[in-house]
């Protein structure tokens, strides 16, 4: 027995005559952030870190844009300053870097701050969001009298990463503004006035209830002419179309029907008497066209069976303004 308690003394005095060990300290020259660290421990330099830079990190960012103003509160996106590992950085780099002739290891390390990257963006995301401009497109209203062109307007918004990339320095920075301007970029349509101009280079609207044709270039009006249009049974149809085909004195396919008389299902060749499509023809659809008659006291009534009828001189001179693929407005 009296040997065990022997040996438990000289564990214990073994124990407690071991040193405890020192606290680094940092070299002399050290700087973190400017603040002079050199010659304390990692201790007494988290603290006078802690007190001189916690305060103003906290400090909420203001970012200006476009009249708009948003604060960015650190605790929002999770800052966090580590005024320790800060100390602890400090010494590294000091004791990594070749001492100066008067011994001292010149150093400035930037401070630890950390925050959530994802929560930043976010922030971001909403700036743009009260400060963006949509980009609207150009619009056409056709009608057929006129054509009613409605030009783009140019969008504005800020990039969303160079925001980021901006408040990045600042939110570590306990020196720096708390303020940013931001700057919007341009956002062109996709679509603009120029854009429909040449989309609709062409185009001919037909007005079956006064019995008018019109053709315009570049959106303005640049023809007019008097037409038949389908009579009651067989009305000209109504809606949006393209010229699909064109054809100087067309054939006539007559159709089966009692109508054609006796040229039903037949083919009448371009320029006989019997070929009511008269010097041009104008597909537009379903056997439906432009073209020319011999009736004249038909023009300005409703007489044909659904094709638009135009006097002879005036379908060609159409004829030769209107390429294939042209805009077709019947109303």
């Amino acid at each position: 027995m009296r040997a065990l308690v022997g040996v438990a003394v000289v564990v214990l005095t073994m124990s407690a005559s071991a040193p405890a060990r020192a606290e680094p300290v940092i070299p002399v020259g050290a700087t973190a952030a400017g603040l002079d660290i050199g010659g304390l421990t990692l201790s007494e330099a988290a603290d006078r870190l802690a007190g001189a830079f916690s305060f103003p990190l906290s400090q909420p960012i203001e970012v200006r844009v476009a009249g708009h103003r948003r604060m960015l509160e650190p605790a929002a996106i999770g800052l966090s300053f580590d005024p320790r590992r800060t100390a602890r950085r400090a010494n590294i780099a000091a004791r990594a870097a070749p001492a100066e002739a008067d011994g001292d290891h010149d150093v400035d390390v930037p401070l630890y701050v950390s925050y959530d990257g994802s929560a930043l963006a976010a922030f971001t995301e909403a700036v743009d969001r009260v400060s963006d401009v949509v980009p609207r497109n150009a619009r056409l209203r056709l009608g057929v009298r006129r054509m009613v062109l409605h030009r783009a307007r140019m969008g504005w918004s800020i990039d969303e990463s160079a925001l980021a990339a901006a408040l990045d320095p600042l939110l570590a920075d306990p020196y720096a503004a708390r303020v940013l301007r931001a700057t919007r970029e341009r956002v062109p349509p996709a679509v603009n006035a120029n854009d429909l101009r040449h989309r609709f280079r062409t185009i001919v609207t037909v007005d079956r209830r006064h019995f008018r044709l019109r053709y315009f270039r570049n959106l303005k009006r640049r023809e007019s002419y008097r037409v038949a249009v389908g009579m009651p049974g067989h009305p000209t149809p109504a809606g949006r179309y393209t010229i699909l085909n064109k054809a100087k004195h067309p054939k006539w396919r007559a159709p089966d029907k009692r109508w054609a008389g006796a040229y039903a299902n037949e083919v009448v060749r371009g320029g006989a008497a019997a070929n009511p499509l008269k010097a041009r023809w104008l597909g537009i659809v379903g056997g439906v066209g432009i073209h020319g008659t011999a009736d004249q006291a038909s023009i300005g009534s409703r007489a044909s069976h659904g094709c638009i009828r135009m006097r002879v001189a005036d379908v060609v001179d159409l004829y030769r303004r209107v390429p294939v693929g042209s805009t077709v407005l019947i109303r």
